[in-house]
């Protein structure tokens, strides 16, 4: 039976392409409380317009 692995040639080295999502991750522990309070601000800025 076959690999369904690529294959590739000796000294030819082609990266990975990189999925969006495991690029954020990392960074999520600063961008969800960022983005919560910008949200927060927002909803408190219409809130207080509105009224």
């Amino acid at each position: 039976m076959s690999t369904p692995e690529p294959r590739h040639s000796h000294g030819e080295h082609h990266p990975e392409p990189q999925d969006g999502v495991e690029a954020i991750v990392p960074m999520m522990p600063l961008v969800l409380p960022v983005m919560g309070g910008v949200l927060m601000f927002l909803l408190a800025f219409i809130a207080i317009y509105v009224a």
